[in-house]
């Protein structure tokens, strides 16, 4: 519930009322508004109701995925490459919403967990690229420690 929360005070401003007077209607019933602790918020569609305006059709929330991709025999210093290549991959994709991703790196089982949540289009290329790095020769995870 992604609504728009407007103050008392805002409300007034947009609909050239005094304070006062916005709080009577909502001591009235006449404004719907929830309290939040010692103060007022309106809802843009209670607003809306108030003044008339049609009510805005309702958007489609986006489609968010999560994901958790495990890497297994990768040392501290292919966790890292991995890890910024990751990051820096997630934080150059263009459009849309960001993607949020963290990286963490167990020492003891040389095991490296990468959670991936955002878009699906954007989440699917990440992990597109995340598997072309594991599979090819990149060079990336030359540190891993089978190879020693």
């Amino acid at each position: 519930m992604d609504e728009e929360m407007y103050s008392v005070e805002q409300v007034a401003d947009r609909l050239g009322l005094h304070v006062r007077t916005v709080r009577g209607y909502i001591r009235s019933g006449r404004l719907r508004a929830v309290r939040i602790g010692k103060q007022y918020r309106i809802a843009r569609t209670d607003l809306d109701a108030l003044t008339g305006q049609p009510a805005r059709p309702a958007t489609v929330a986006p489609v968010e995925v999560s994901s958790i991709v495990q890497v297994d025999g990768v040392d501290r210093a292919a966790a890292d490459r991995l890890g910024t290549f990751v990051l820096a991959a997630a934080n150059t994709g263009g459009g849309g919403q960001p993607l949020r991703v963290q990286t963490v790196h167990d020492e003891e089982r040389n095991r490296m967990k990468i959670v991936i949540l955002g878009g699906a289009a954007a989440t699917a290329e990440l992990l597109r690229l995340v598997d072309a790095v594991l599979d090819g020769d990149a060079g990336l995870l030359a540190g891993e420690v089978g190879d020693a």
